[in-house]
């Protein structure tokens, strides 16, 4: 029995698991990172050959099986393929069911845990692309066209239109050329249609903005009829806006129509705003019952602001008051859907709570909810307003119904509002009365309303020129609302009315910390530091405003006069200078220009802007005078005569105007002309001494009778004049002096004011003296007339623009 029996040889015993990690090396993937055979077939086509199938060993092959007495053969699937472990050719195959978790055979050798192959170094570089394929070509080209698409929108973002166009245009050409290349590479399918579609969008409305509407419309037509773009039939509401744009309402309404009809109606905000533009084009053509449709539609699907007060104004414009009211109704019940006040405050001190709420106050949502409701309110004070007067018996009683409908909903705040345009279309109708009975029922209401209330009492009393009870309302306003600008300003007023100019100037600046754009404050005080002989303060004001109000003719004077007053009078002449640019027409300014010339010896420009002021405003005595003047001065006096006449004509009770028309004459050589002026004159004026003196001189060198009779009443009124003259005492004499005076500056304060006076101070005037009754016309020195001021303009209602 025993000699079929083999034992184990004894070296054996100590070696049961030898050969497992013996393994053929075509399974050794440790070193495919350096076998250049291997990287190459992997970067190249090489590598996409079919593999060759190894030949795994048939099952049916009895292969020895190693027992536990060292006799070693593999084992074989039932697939053919080796075991794990298991010898192939004298080689182990190797474990690579664990190799994921870093198990291998060099972690048995000792080497480092390294499951991510860190310890490789890094991966060889990538194979450089080839810039000349035509799909590389294709791929920057349209790389190109996206960023100047996005450069033409960002310049017209920024207001550069030109460029904007000139960018789109480009984006155009480079997406024809990269279509074409395209066709070239690829199918007709593989074209990005998306691509020509925003370039060619892009296009139309670079070309809208640029009110290039033919080209613009070419463009749209051309996305329009290309039925491979989806959804472009919405392109006909810009379409429409451009015949809108051209008043072509026919082809509008058209064109919506047609968008109208291809958008879903799940689109349902898309198409309400397309009835809407379909209603204010019914609007413009006059189609008031068309609009009406289509803004009752659009106010029984989805109502809103613009909508409603768009269906006010056209049962304005049919009359109809019942539907006028049912509109204002509906307008007022538009819901505005933003939160209400009390969300902004804090209902407890917990610090991150109040934290989220100052963040939120004033954010982008909150300035959005602000303009939303304050659009509100101006859409609903403007409809009552409008339909105020007609919707009842009088405006009174239409207003009365506003103020109700507004007390019950959602607008309270409003009502009291209306109630001070109440007062301000009484003060219009010139029916002041009512209009402060009207503002003295806010007297116990809550601060806000009554300061209002009391600065526009405040303005009408100081129109009628009560200062006393300006005063008054002006402090009731200051005191109920310390920071109303208008309050203060009127307060300055009323202070400035009584000559209290330091004490004006405090309020004025307390308006301008409150309100540092109350341009009327800053105006006023302006005024006020020129009372002050403060001009140098004056002028900082005024140049502050004129950076505020450009093209404000009386900032513009005003700058011009504190030079003036500085004795800058190029500095002067260089802001009326500005002046008439903004006012060409204004007399008052041209004749202070050619004052200012005159003053600095320069007749002719002088004589072209006084000529230029009489043109504009021919009954100015001042520049009739200086006309005059200046034609005897250069021996033309004939020319003279035509303006010492319109003279007379102006102040027809002033002697001195024809007896210049008849030394004019006299001067002339004209001596008949003269003597039969001097002759109506005696009869108008039969007392007149100068008259008859030239009346005699005449006669005596013509050598009439009549001069006998002139002479002896010549003699006559000058004992008459001696006698008067001894018996009247030094204050006649003084009060004569004074009327001369005021004779010889007659008509300066009647001519029309400059535009800036209304603001503040009339234009001065230089007058030349007249000659003597008994001595040739010449020019003589200046006389200065007293400059005439006018209170400042700054009674200001407290809702001014709803004055405009």
């Amino acid at each position: 029995m025993m000699q079929n029996v083999h034992l184990a040889p004894e070296t054996d015993e100590d070696d049961l698991y030898s050969g497992y990690n013996d393994y053929n090396p075509t399974y050794d993937t440790e070193e495919l990172e350096n076998d250049t055979a291997f990287q190459q077939a992997v970067r190249t086509s090489h590598g996409r050959r079919p593999p060759i199938t190894a030949k795994i060993p048939s099952t049916a092959v009895t292969r020895p099986v190693a027992t536990g007495y060292g006799s070693k053969t593999s084992l074989a699937s039932s697939m053919g393929r080796p075991m794990t472990g298991t010898l192939q050719d004298g080689v182990a195959r190797p474990m690579t069911a664990v190799r994921a978790a870093g198990f291998t055979k060099a972690a048995l050798r000792g080497s480092a845990f390294d499951p991510l192959g860190q310890s490789r170094g890094p991966a060889p570089p990538l194979e450089a692309k080839n810039e000349d394929s035509p799909e590389e070509k294709i791929r920057q080209l349209e790389k190109k066209v996206n960023e100047l698409v996005e450069e033409s929108c960002v310049a017209n973002g920024c207001g550069d239109l030109k460029l904007a166009l000139e960018k789109a245009k480009d984006a155009g050409r480079k997406e024809r050329v990269l279509v074409r290349q395209r066709e070239q590479v690829t199918t007709p399918e593989n074209i990005n249609l998306d691509l020509t579609y925003s370039v060619l969008f892009n296009l139309a409305s670079q070309y809208s903005a640029n009110e290039m509407y033919a080209e613009a419309l070419n463009t749209y037509q051309v996305i329009v009829k290309n039925k491979m773009f989806s959804n472009a039939g919405r392109l006909k509401v810009n379409m429409g806006n451009i015949y809108l744009k051209q008043r072509n309402y026919s082809k509008a309404i058209k064109f919506y129509r047609m968008a109208l009809d291809q958008i879903p109606s799940v689109h349902k905000e898309m198409r309400i705003k397309i009835l809407q533009n379909i209603g204010v084009t019914f609007i413009k053509t006059g189609q008031y019952s068309d609009a009406i449709n289509s803004f009752e539609h659009i106010m029984s699907m989805a109502p809103n602001l613009k909508a409603g007060f768009n269906l006010i104004l056209s049962y304005f414009a049919v009359g109809d008051q019942e539907k006028m009211k049912k509109a204002f109704q509906k307008l007022i019940a538009v819901p505005l859907e933003i939160d209400e006040d009390d969300k902004y405050i804090s209902p407890n001190d917990d610090p991150h709570t109040n934290l989220v709420i100052e963040a939120i106050k004033n954010d982008h949502l909150r300035q959005m909810e602000r303009e939303r409701k304050a659009m509100a309110e101006k859409y609903i004070m403007t409809a009552a307003k409008l339909i105020a007067p007609v919707i009842e018996t009088s405006f009174a009683v239409g207003y009365d119904w506003c103020v109700e409908v507004v007390k019950a909903s959602q607008y309270v705040e409003l009502a009291n509002d209306l109630e001070i345009n109440k007062a301000i279309t009484y003060l219009r109708q010139k029916d002041f009365n009512q209009a402060v009975e009207t503002l003295k029922m806010f007297e116990k209401k809550d601060s806000r309303v009554k300061s209002a209330a009391a600065t526009n009492l405040s303005f009408l009393y100081y129109l009628e020129n009560e200062f006393a009870q300006a005063s008054s309302y002006a402090d009731l306003a200051v005191n109920s609302d310390r920071y109303n600008p208008s309050a203060l300003t009127n307060k300055g007023n009323t202070v400035f009315a009584n000559g209290d100019y330091e004490k004006a100037a405090e309020f004025y600046k307390e308006a301008l910390r409150n309100d540092s754009s109350c341009t009327e404050a800053l105006y006023n005080i302006g005024l006020t530091y020129k009372k002050l002989n403060r001009l140098d303060e004056a002028l900082d004001c005024f140049l502050k405003l004129h950076a505020i109000l450009r093209n404000s003719a009386q900032v513009l004077y005003q700058i011009a006069h504190v030079y003036e007053l500085m004795e800058d009078p190029n500095q002067a002449i260089e802001w009326l200078m500005q002046l008439i640019s903004v006012v060409p027409t204004d007399s008052r300014a041209l004749s202070k220009l050619g004052e200012l010339y005159d003053s600095e010896g320069d007749k002719s420009q002088a004589f072209q802007y006084y000529y230029e002021s009489y043109r504009y405003f021919p009954s100015n005595i001042e520049v009739i005078e200086w006309l005059g003047a200046y034609y005897i001065d250069t021996q033309f006096c004939e020319k003279a005569i035509q303006y010492f006449e319109r003279a007379s004509l102006i102040q027809p009770t002033q002697v001195k105007w024809q007896l210049m028309v008849a030394s004019c004459f006299r001067r002339s050589g004209n001596y008949q002309k003269a003597l039969d002026t001097y002759k109506d004159i005696h009869r108008k004026f039969p007392e007149n001494v100068e008259c008859l003196r030239f009346l005699v001189r005449l006669c005596t060198d013509i050598g009439l009778k009549e001069v006998q009779e002139y002479a002896t009443k010549l003699k006559r009124l000058e004992k008459m004049k001696e006698i008067r003259e001894q018996r009247i005492k030094s204050g006649r004499d003084g009060s004569g002096g004074s009327r001369s005076k005021r004779e010889g500056s007659a008509g300066s304060d009647s001519g029309q004011n400059c535009s800036a006076s209304s603001k503040g101070e009339r234009l001065g005037a230089r007058l030349r003296a007249l000659p003597g009754t008994n001595e040739p016309y010449e020019s003589s020195s200046n006389k200065e007339i007293g400059k005439c001021w006018h209170s400042p303009p700054s009674s200001y209602r407290q809702n001014r623009s709803e004055e405009d």
